[in-house]
């Protein structure tokens, strides 16, 4: 019975992981439906982001204005994004746009560095990275505080997202985008909006996924990397899909979780670094399209 409880508390810890693997993936989604672009700047929005609301606070500002100032930020950098590399590159290839990303990434990685510095910071939101005392109490599981919450935000975010974008007025005009851009355009469909919209919804996004993982493990370089791990739960889920990319991220923080605690002792540990890339080659080998991603046929 200690075994099998063990057993869920390593799933849950998994599953509670995977949800803010599955807000980073969101970010990707948003802006892969709209252009059709992987966006490799992902992982430096969400190191540039947190470390801008940090950096804020360290100068005086408390939680609540340097959170929504850096909302703000996120929004110009995406106002900008949009009118310096969208909009100049609009009937450019797929390549040329996903070369941009990684341009842009690099942009943000250094202006946020060159503002606040290089060192690592501790973000405190309060919330201990201790097991709940009722939880454990009540089912004998040993539940971290900070994974609960973050999972609960981020299950939050993704619902509220789903809804927007599934049933107001700017999603529908992002799924028309996402399914043909200039039908799309030509009835007038404002798509410079659209952009605007979609890039600064995962400018916050990427601020809220790097405020819970900074709270764990500080605000460092390395979030720009942790971001990436995304990509296997995008492999999965599928590159275009909200759904997928929550079921992807449930399966990517399951089985790492699963794989670490049972597997990982006789690879010497740290499994859970590369086993994610594993599972994401199998899909692209028998299922490219992912789970909930819809084929793509082209003719030659």
């Amino acid at each position: 019975m200690t075994e099998f409880l063990f057993f869920i508390e390593v799933v849950v810890g998994g599953l509670l992981a995977g949800t803010m693997y599955s807000l980073v993936a969101l970010g990707f989604v948003l802006i892969y439906k709209a252009s059709s672009t992987f966006n490799f700047a992902q992982g430096a929005m969400v190191f540039f982001a947190v470390l801008a609301f940090v950096g804020l606070m360290e100068l005086g500002l408390p939680f609540v204005l340097a959170f929504f100032a850096t909302v703000f930020l996120m929004f110009l950098v995406g106002y900008f994004t949009e009118r310096l590399v969208l909009k100049p590159l609009m009937n450019q290839s797929e390549d040329t746009m996903l070369m941009a990303t990684i341009g842009l990434g690099f942009v943000l990685e250094g202006l946020a560095q060159a503002a606040w510095g290089v060192e690592v910071r501790r973000l405190d939101l309060g919330i201990g990275d201790f097991p709940i005392p009722w939880i454990a109490d009540s089912t004998g599981l040993f539940i971290s505080a900070l994974d609960l919450t973050a999972g609960t935000v981020s299950i939050s975010m993704i619902i509220g997202l789903s809804i927007l974008f599934k049933y107001t007025k700017m999603g529908l005009g992002l799924r028309a985008v996402a399914d043909d851009a200039g039908a799309a355009s030509s009835i007038g469909i404002p798509l410079k909006s659209i952009m605007l919209m979609v890039w600064t919804t995962a400018g916050i996004v990427a601020l809220i996924a790097g405020m819970m993982w900074g709270a764990r493990a500080g605000v460092q370089f390395a979030l720009v990397d942790l971001a990436l791990k995304a990509l296997p739960v995008l492999i999965i889920g599928g590159f275009s899909s909200i759904p997928g990319a929550i079921v992807g991220g449930l399966i990517i923080g399951a089985t790492e979780k699963v794989l670490e605690v049972y597997i990982g002792p006789f690879f010497g540990g740290a499994i859970e670094g590369w086993a994610p890339y594993v599972l994401a080659i199998f899909f692209l080998l028998y299922r490219p399209e992912g789970l909930f991603g819809e084929k793509i046929i082209r003719r030659v």
